[in-house]
């Protein structure tokens, strides 16, 4: 079955689950999934049902486009069936969904809610259901082009506790009630309902259903264990760690009942904060008598769920979350010694999983948005757990396609996409990130064609910084939002702001090589030496200068991520600033907001700062160090959720896609497969001095894998290596310590030194 759509979809065969689309694609290009039926199928007749939501507001999350469906089913090269054809699909208009509901988040379209009757869905499975066809219109023709990544994966997860049981009493909220933007910030740039058009305000039901009393039991759960909740009961039921997917499970009720799902992924006070970090984490259904097999149309992500039987009675069974996941990152493997870097690796990956079905987000919870910057971290990470790079590929095709991005300047590119930025906000200094990931990507796929067909996008992105050169060639007063991290630094972006030049300095010189244009690298390092001159006060780099009459003038402000940035994207290096690089080393880091050295130099965050720092002290030789910084970042993130966190608190996304670079991080350091370049078939080994007994692991490559153990024992390190025939491999041996090793015959190995 081959199907287009607008805005998402989900189809079955028979009853069963086959899918949700479709793979985002820019303004004016659908990308076409192919689901493959026969397992699905039976002898004779079989019924197809596909499900069709049109939004049709703007979002950081899927685009307002008109809605349509265009399928068929194909066997071989004869179809079956087919939207359009006289004697093809028919159509209904589904009731069931309540239309007039807020938000579900700023960011992203609609809650869910629905008023069901038993027999709702038996239009998917029997044919004899009642069916009041509809006429369907022809729409234009579309612009269709491939999925171009791997289809999804979608295991039936379940909960493994239950982690709370009480009542709860309804009663007008004590406080005001939560007022976000998605709900007061609706018209003429921002689709939705007002809320006076609403047919209920869930986010106000909700805190109008208060505790009465609970009991943390603790108790295990499992798939076939069922609930009996009366009037106002509630459970709360844990997941064991994050998932994201579509919340399902069977609901028999003996009379009327309204049953609420409220959903998070950490706790507060025991309980779930379906608002913790701007978001209705909710689901609503009104249910008639009856028996009912639910699931949400939407993805979300949680480690608990609270099912809230309001009034009624009901029992629950079978409940799981449908898992909407990458189903290629399995194939890497990681396994060493520490087993806090083994939890992180695997948070590593579990949090990629949920973050790269279709391009890189950073969420898939409040936002499902395929941001800048964390791109850049995920398409590392993306290689390094899949070996291809066919997610980074549709991720910049969706920026290549478009002819422009409405509501933005000439040149520009969203900071997320695909996205609609009515409002015209942007990021103009995101964008640079996305110059500095194109060329990576460039190294971990050899694809140039994608490469030439960007310049002019590229050089056109460069035009539109040439408004904002001052006198000394540094961009000043940059427009919209200018964003370094979530800190303190994202107070001090105006007028000229270090960091950002930093890496305009870098992006010129990305291009550069790119494009093999000299004059960008030669204004590149013109840009990095102006910044030395102007920036560095003798002991740390200052955020910012400002304009006052008519003169740049120094503040003091002076951040941790600008110091950061100094040194990742070539200001700086232990050489140039060796006092500077040494009081990084020393006294900043993980330990900082115990000791409060250098209070005035205001902290890192998780976005993106210490990942910088982690991989400041890996490429300067520091891994035992970065290793241990790791763990102190990010263990707990991993123990509390088995992902990875937006920041080093737990008030926003607990599940970051960017956070997932760690993968790349422990392969690269700890692992030791060091790099990689698929395109001249050559690998390197670094083998690194760490305080670990041992570690394994496998990274895909290709239709290959590389396969690398080491052990170290009796004052050597041992290795055995694997690696796809015809590869080049150079050894660097930094253990002090002897190294011998074992190859696999096809590989030509080049070492660093004796064996």
């Amino acid at each position: 079955m081959h199907i287009a759509a607008s805005t998402l979809y989900r189809c079955y065969m028979n009853g069963k689950f086959i899918g949700h689309g479709p793979a985002r694609g820019p303004h004016g290009h659908y990308r076409v999934d192919v689901w493959d039926l026969s397992e699905y199928a039976n002898e004779g007749d079989n019924l197809v049902a596909i499900e069709v939501a049109g939004y049709n507001i703007n979002s950081y999350y899927v685009l307002d486009q008109p809605s349509f469906l265009q399928a068929e089913v194909r066997a071989g090269e004869e179809t079956l069936l087919a939207t359009g054809a006289e004697d093809g699909f028919e159509a209904i208009l589904l009731k069931e969904r309540v239309q007039k509901v807020q938000r579900f988040s700023f960011q992203r379209t609609f809650v869910e809610a629905y008023s069901l009757q038993s027999g709702y869905d038996r239009w998917r499975f029997d044919e004899s259901a009642p069916f009041n066809r509809i006429a369907c219109v022809d729409t234009a023709a579309k612009t269709l082009i491939p999925r171009g990544v791997p289809l999804a994966e979608f295991t039936e997860r379940y909960p493994l506790a239950v982690y709370a049981r009480g009542e709860v009493i309804r009663r007008k909220s004590q406080g005001a009630y939560w007022r976000d933007r998605s709900l007061t910030g609706v018209g003429p740039q921002y689709g939705g309902y007002e809320m006076n058009d609403l047919a209920f305000i869930l986010s106000d039901e909700l805190a109008d259903l208060q505790i009465r009393s609970q009991r943390v039991v603790q108790q295990p759960h499992t798939q076939e264990d069922s609930l009996l909740l009366a009037t106002r009961e509630f459970e709360i039921l844990d997941m064991g760690i994050n998932r994201t997917g579509f919340i399902g499970g069977t609901v028999r009720c003996s009379c009327k009942t309204l049953l609420y799902v409220t959903f998070d992924e950490v706790l507060r006070e025991d309980d779930v904060d379906h608002l913790r970090f701007g978001c209705v984490n909710a689901l609503r259904y009104e249910l008639e008598p009856g028996t009912y097999r639910l699931e949400s149309f939407e993805p979300y992500t949680l480690r608990y769920m609270k099912w809230i039987a309001a009034e009624g009675e009901c029992d629950l069974s079978g409940i799981y979350v449908r898992e909407y996941a990458n189903a290629e990152a399995g194939k890497a493997r990681f396994q060493s010694g520490d087993e806090r870097l083994n939890a992180i690796f695997e948070a590593g990956r579990e949090t990629f999983r949920q973050n790269a079905v279709d391009l890189f987000m950073d969420c898939p919870s409040r936002e499902r948005a395929g941001w800048l910057c964390d791109s850049f971290f995920m398409g590392r990470a993306a290689f390094s757990l899949t070996g291809q790079t066919k997610v980074e590929q549709a991720f910049f095709e969706n920026y290549l396609l478009p002819d422009h991005f409405p509501h933005l300047p000439d040149g520009m590119l969203p900071m997320c996409y695909p996205a609609d930025h009515n409002d015209g906000v942007f990021i103009p200094n995101w964008s640079l990130w996305f110059v500095i990931e194109l060329e990576e990507y460039l190294e971990r796929s050899g694809d140039r064609q994608l490469i030439e067909a960007m310049q002019p996008r590229i050089m056109e992105l460069f035009d539109y910084f040439e408004r904002f050169k001052n006198e000394d060639g540094l961009l000043e007063s940059l427009e919209s939002w200018v964003f370094l991290e979530w800190s303190k630094a994202n107070e001090f972006v105006q007028d000229v702001n270090y960091p950002s030049n930093m890496l305009y300095a870098a992006a010129l010189a990305a291009a550069g090589r790119l494009y093999r244009l000299p004059r960008l690298l030669q204004e590149a390092e013109t840009v990095h030496e102006t910044i030395r001159g102007q920036s560095y006060d003798g002991s740390f780099f200052i955020d910012n200068a400002v304009r006052q009459d008519d003169q740049l003038v120094l503040t003091r402000n002076r951040s941790e991520i600008c110091q950061y940035y100094a040194f990742y994207f070539g200001t700086a290096n232990p050489g140039s600033h060796p006092e500077l690089w040494n009081t990084l080393l020393t006294r900043f880091g993980p330990s900082r907001k115990r000791i409060n050295d250098y209070p005035d130099v205001h902290e890192a965050n998780a976005f993106i700062g210490n990942y910088l720092r982690l991989e400041l002290l890996a490429r300067y030789g520091y891994a035992r160090q970065a290793v241990d910084e790791s763990a102190d970042y990010l263990l707990y993130m991993a123990e509390r959720t088995g992902t990875l966190w937006e920041n080093d608190g737990d008030y926003a996304s607990c599940n970051h896609g960017f956070a997932s670079h760690v993968v790349h991080s422990l392969i690269r350091d700890v692992l030791g497969i060091y790099q990689i370049d698929p395109i001249a078939q050559t690998l390197t080994l670094r083998f690194c001095d760490l305080e670990i007994s041992f570690c394994k692991g496998v990274l895909p490559l290709g239709d290959g894998a590389v396969r690398l153990e080491w052990t170290k024992a009796n004052g050597r390190v041992e290795y055995r290596f694997d690696a796809p025939p015809g590869y080049k491999v150079k050894v660097e041996n930094l253990t002090g310590l002897p190294l011998y090793g074992k190859m696999d015959e096809s590989a030509i190995f080049y070492t660093s030194e004796e064996e």
